[in-house]
């Protein structure tokens, strides 16, 4: 079970829930991987609507390495996401928001 309040997000990979959470660690290779300036720039792309699929590509790669994952990208370009692209893009912007918005 996750724990929002600990900015935790559930993603359902090949029939499968995993536990994704953006540790200081997934946020420092996230920003090595996407090449942006800031996270901040980031989360603006999400909230704009300007993301791409590698951007929640990599957000999902570092959620699952901060869960404790231990695979790589290439891990999931054949395994199936639950609620496919929207799905992933979802539990993408749900990890970023999570990531930067204190606990009520």
């Amino acid at each position: 079970m996750t724990n929002p309040y600990a900015g935790e997000v559930t993603l359902e990979i090949d029939g499968v829930p995993h536990r994704l959470r953006l540790t200081l660690g997934a946020l420092a290779e996230l920003e090595a991987a996407l090449g942006e300036e800031t996270l901040l720039d980031l989360v603006a792309r999400f909230e704009e609507g300007r993301f791409s699929s590698r951007d929640v590509l990599a957000l999902i790669v570092a959620g699952l390495r901060g869960g404790g994952w231990q695979g790589q990208a290439a891990d999931l370009t054949r395994a199936e996401i639950g609620g496919g692209l929207h799905g992933a893009a979802r539990a993408a912007a749900q990890l970023l928001a999570r990531a930067f918005t204190p606990p009520a």
